[in-house]
């Protein structure tokens, strides 16, 4: 049976002695990762609008708000930190058959924590272990997209143990943490459904703000419902069904996390890249498409092909980075997927919006099949004006568990989303603290992101 004693304790066993050369070296690139796209959305004006929002609240704290010398609780940092991280699309993911978190909104709220304790490099990669396995096996085990609920409401109990971890909390004080915020913070599916909008971005930001808060609370001897997942009317009841979870100490569910290559929501990376595969390789002049034709598994045409309301009407960079039409057709026609396919005058331009409505999305069951044995598939054909047809067939990309990033990928990603900000020598630098994290304390990393 789950229950908060169950995370608390596997909570208390995660040493960072104990995890495997493998797991740190994943765990590090994950941060480098997180670091990398908060840098690159830090000039976004929904994130803006969150900075505005805490620095109002905020006159002085232990915290950094990135991005500027302003300082705030470590709630409100983990509220905009997270927000840069998440907000343009661009984080990882972990793909469970139900399900598909970013374990990397998890980071953000455990630096905050690290940095007001005073916590070394060693805790920030235990604490992120402890974030990145309990959303993983939340994820596996307890889905709740298809009952109505958001992914982040995994997202704020894994929050909640990982800066709980970082907190230095005893087991009580955890147990309590994560029945606070697994039975106050509940957040529903409609965030990603029929007329997406910014909120989509930041909600994972408001589930960290509210694990942390959580976590302060717990710490001042605040107690919570401490049979969260097996009361009366508890999470199984109303949240999941019944589940059980098989938390791993060596936090092995990080190796379960994909890194995305491309600007796009999780299920379109495959054809992403298989789409701009074809456009470069038969140079297609996007004048001469008649059709684009996508065979895929039910997650990709639930989420962004239409199964919960039009892809086709794109307005917005949250709808756009949303629907498999417009990636599609702005990934031939641009042969890249990157930030700027999302700024508001590529979203309106004319060519875009006639090619993606020449795209069609249809869900395969063999499709499915391969993806819950743990590929991400995609089958596109470009059909031209003139009968020609070019065809092409993805299991999975590069990034994806079966095909991961290298450091030096990793490293290529950081430069492209912090090269309009950083020189060479601070980019070296903060890639070189991460490497070292051993070394480091909290602090000295969030010094650097400015």
């Amino acid at each position: 049976m789950v229950t908060t004693t169950e995370l608390a304790t596997f909570v208390r066993e995660v040493e960072y002695e104990a995890l495997s050369e493998d797991a740190i070296e994943e765990l590090k690139k994950r941060v480098l990762d997180s670091v990398g796209i908060a840098v690159g959305a830090m000039d976004a004006e929904p994130p803006e609008r969150v900075r505005d929002t805490v620095e109002e609240l905020n006159a002085d704290g232990p915290c950094r708000f990135w991005g500027s010398d302003r300082r705030g609780s470590p709630p409100d940092a983990a509220m905009l930190n997270t927000t840069l991280t998440r907000y343009l699309d661009f984080m990882d993911s972990f793909l469970a058959p139900g399900e598909t978190p970013h374990p990397s909104d998890n980071i953000a709220g455990i630096v905050a924590c690290g940095e007001a304790r005073g916590a070394s490099g060693r805790d920030l990669v235990e604490a992120v272990g402890v974030a990145y396995e309990v959303q993983g096996e939340l994820a596996w085990n307890a889905p709740v997209r298809d009952r109505g609920w958001d992914h982040v409401t995994h997202t704020v109990i894994s929050a909640a143990c990982g800066a709980g971890a970082i907190a230095g909390l005893d087991e009580e004080q955890l147990r309590n943490a994560v029945g606070i915020a697994g039975t106050a913070h509940n957040a529903l599916r409609v965030t990603r459904t029929g007329g997406i909008n910014e909120w989509k971005g930041v909600a994972s930001a408001n589930a960290a703000r509210n694990a942390v808060y959580s976590v302060y609370l717990a710490k001042h001897g605040m107690e919570g419902p401490t049979d969260l997942f097996e009361g009366q009317k508890g999470w199984k009841q109303t949240v999941s069904g019944d589940f059980e979870v098989d938390l791993d100490p060596a936090c092995s569910r990080v190796f379960d996390t994909m890194t995305k290559r491309y600007v796009a929501e999780t299920y379109a990376q495959s054809a992403v890249e298989g789409i701009i595969e074809l456009a470069v390789g038969h140079d297609i002049d996007p004048e001469t498409v008649d059709s684009i034709h996508l065979d895929t598994f039910a997650g990709a045409k639930l989420i962004i092909g239409g199964g919960e309301g039009s892809r086709y009407e794109v307005e917005t960079k949250a709808q756009a980075d949303h629907s498999l039409p417009y990636m599609l057709a702005a990934a031939l026609i641009d042969r890249e997927m990157t930030n700027e396919a999302y700024e508001p005058e590529r979203i309106q331009s004319d060519d875009v919006q006639t090619l993606l409505r020449a795209v069609e999305v249809e869900e395969d069951p063999e499709l499915t099949e391969r993806f819950e044995h743990g590929e991400m598939p995609a089958v596109i054909d470009v059909e031209l004006e003139d009968g020609t047809t070019y065809h092409v067939e993805k299991a999975d990309f590069n990034g994806h568990p079966n095909n991961p990033m290298s450091w030096e990928q990793i490293e290529e990603k950081f430069e492209a989303t912090t090269r309009g900000r950083y020189d060479e020598d601070r980019r070296r630098e903060i890639v070189e603290t991460v490497r070292s994290l051993e070394e480091h304390d909290v602090a000295d990393l969030v010094a650097l992101i400015d």
